[in-house]
């Protein structure tokens, strides 16, 4: 093999890690709701007790403002300090509707912990708060900022 084909096939496996690391998605996850109430808490993520406070607390307004936000324990994904900050476009299987969202927490239950704005915007036919959660699918996006 040639040091140029080499090289090619190299380049060639990183795009595919690469491609693979942006589309980290999973479908069918539990979605439940917590009351951050982040109009109300001026959006301090300290005041609502955030995991990602430690990290994220002293970025700007406008960045803290532009997202829903939600704890993150997904099945597929970064964890930790890694999903800080992090946005995801999750999407209710029951209807189709979607929401952009920030990941300022962390939880337990093996999905997310939506806001509960960013739930009732997602829950279109009421199913969700019917039977305490939602069922949706997520996908890592980029945040635009």
């Amino acid at each position: 093999m040639t040091m140029s084909a080499k090289v090619s096939c190299v380049a060639a496996v990183l795009l595919c890690v690469a491609a693979a690391a942006s589309a980290q998605q999973a479908s069918n996850v539990r979605a439940t709701y917590h009351y951050y109430y982040p109009a109300q808490n001026n959006w301090d993520l300290n005041r609502v007790s955030a995991y990602c406070a430690t990290w994220d607390a002293n970025k700007p307004l406008a960045w803290r403002k532009k997202y829903g936000w939600t704890a993150f324990c997904g099945p597929v994904g970064p964890t930790g300090r890694d999903a800080c900050g992090k946005c995801l476009r999750v999407t209710n299987t029951a209807t189709g509707t979607q929401a952009t969202v920030r990941i300022v927490d962390q939880c337990a239950n093996g999905g997310l912990d939506l806001d509960q704005g960013v739930f009732s915007q997602l829950d279109t036919d009421g199913g969700g708060y019917n039977r305490g959660h939602l069922i949706v699918n997520y996908q890592f996006v980029n945040c635009g900022d």
